[in-house]
């Protein structure tokens, strides 16, 4: 399954707002420096798919604030 995310990093609080099927809106604590944001990220996804995080993938846009994540059931 695809979809697309518009990452909020730095936020005070991790959050997922699910806008449609296919599209999120996540807002992770850690900052955009080293990856942190992204593994965040990862680690958000995976408690709110019930999945592993080894599983997650971010496809495209892993420098950008929207990406596109690639979630193999």
């Amino acid at each position: 399954m695809k979809i697309i995310v518009k990452t909020k990093p730095g936020s005070k609080e991790n959050k997922i707002e699910k806008i449609d099927e296919a599209n999120y809106i996540v807002h992770v604590k850690e900052p955009p420096i080293n990856g942190r944001a992204n593994v965040a990220l990862i680690k958000l996804l995976a408690e709110y798919f019930d999945v592993s995080p080894s599983l997650i993938e971010i496809i495209s846009g892993y420098m950008a604030r929207i990406k596109v994540i690639e979630i193999n059931n």
